[in-house]
């Protein structure tokens, strides 16, 4: 092999900035070092040249871009393209490669730039994966891991995807190594360092996964659940994505016992549902008669809250007279105008109609749960008696509920089906993208 050349020393002239003297060392870089093949192929002039440029005060982007670029090219398990992933030469023995690429992905690690957020997530989680697989050594997988987590609202499911490559593991994919990734991302969150939209990124990058794991038949109950716990539960805004990776992982392993799944189940909050998935859920058969009725419930409160807020905005516009309405203003009382008062008829109008039709929906409804609870108990014997419940049904299908305490959140309510519950679900079937769902 050709001896490489050096790069010629940067030499400032004139008046010429800081910001031009480096771009004329970054072209130079690029020259020397992607396009000579003499030297690209010699790793330590590699090593030396990026050496180099930390020293000239190169940004740290621009230097984790030349690192990447380099590994990309000459390891081809880190360009992210599956199909040029190639073998070992014949004449060359698979320990030997394996030596090979162990060395040079340790060599990649040492000379990352120290600065956050230098070095891509996406080529770090690649970094990580091919680590992994040639056996690198601890230290170095473990502050790629802390790498990955300081950026993990940064990375993508496909990137996330990292096999399991330890003979005693039971999964397809490392899960427990996703796990430690959240804890340590969700460390950074209580400590200040990240902010809650980043949380929110990671907690739906999180839910993604755990769909994906969820098919694994090796997946146990207790690796499912500690990484569905390490997030806390104010980090997701919508709990459908839970629900689905649930939903999926009861599907994919059908010895579940019943009490096992009414642990899963009550990780769920039922009230971040929304009416697709809340409807999804009460058509479940495969969930827990406790949470169906849990969701349904929380769907009764969710429409109670709307029925009173209709109410008190149809009463509020008209004073005692009857005859103006007014606004509240924060200095006192404004006549409101006969255009404002049509809109606000209109709305209330809207609203009672609105009303109206999730009664009717919800009389369906109640029909369906009829059926769904009767099939479960496995007959008339152990059927729910709608009168422990206090619920009296009247001529028109609809229900009076009394007030039962402590059923906010479906505590300290029994297994008893509910009347009429009057939940604001869309019509008729059941949304198309909950069809094609694993259900």
């Amino acid at each position: 092999m050709k001896k490489a050349p050096s790069p010629e020393p940067v030499t400032t002239h004139g008046n010429h900035s800081p910001h031009s003297d480096q771009e004329k060392f970054a072209g130079d870089v690029e020259y020397y070092s992607w396009f000579d093949e003499a030297c690209i192929q010699d790793m330590n002039y590699f090593v030396k040249t990026i050496t180099g440029i930390k020293s000239k005060g190169i940004r740290p982007d621009l230097i984790g871009s030349i690192i990447a670029h380099y590994a990309s090219k000459w390891l081809p398990d880190l360009s992210g393209n599956v199909s040029a992933i190639t073998t070992p030469p014949p004449t060359e023995s698979v320990t030997a490669s394996v030596m090979k690429k162990r060395f040079f992905v340790e060599t990649l690690i040492g000379i990352l730039p120290p600065e956050k957020d230098s070095v891509p997530c996406n080529f770090l989680l690649r970094l990580l994966r091919t680590a992994k697989m040639v056996g690198a050594n601890g230290n170095y997988l473990t502050e790629l891991e802390n790498r990955v987590a300081w950026q993990l609202d940064q990375a993508s499911l496909k990137e996330l995807m990292i096999p399991s490559f330890r003979h005693t593991s039971g999964t397809l994919l490392d899960v427990e190594l996703v796990t430690r990734l959240v804890k340590k991302f969700v460390g950074l969150d209580s400590e200040g360092v990240k902010t809650g939209a980043a949380l929110v990124k990671v907690a739906k990058l999180v839910d993604s996964y755990l769909a994906e794991a969820a098919l694994d038949g090796g997946l146990t109950l207790p690796e499912f659940i500690s990484l569905i716990e390490a997030l806390p539960s104010y980090a997701r805004t919508t709990e459908d994505g839970l629900y689905r990776a649930i939903d999926t992982y009861l599907k994919a392993h059908p010895q579940v016992l019943k009490q096992e799944r009414k642990e899963l189940c009550r990780l769920i909050d039922s009230r971040k549902l929304s009416p697709e998935a809340a409807l999804h859920a009460a058509q479940n058969d495969r969930l827990p008669v406790r949470s169906i009725i849990r969701v349904l419930f929380t769907e009764q409160t969710k429409l109670s809250r709307h029925v009173d807020w209709s109410g008190s905005l149809t009463r509020s516009p008209t004073n005692p007279s009857g005859s103006h309405y007014f606004e509240q203003g924060g200095s006192g009382a404004r006549c409101l105008s006969k255009r404002e008062m049509n809109v606000q008829q209109a709305e209330i109008k809207r609203l009672r109609e609105d009303v109206a039709r999730l009664q009717s929906e919800c009389s369906a409804m109640h029909l369906q749960v009829e059926r769904l609870l009767e099939k479960k108990s496995g007959g008339s014997k152990g059927f729910f008696r709608w009168k422990r419940l206090g619920l009296v049904p009247s001529i028109r299908g609809s229900v009076n509920v009394e007030e039962m305490p402590n059923c906010e959140n479906g505590e300290g309510f029994e297994p008893q089906t509910p009347g009429d519950m009057k939940t604001r679900l869309v019509k008729g079937r059941t949304p198309s993208r909950w069809r094609k769902s694993m259900s």
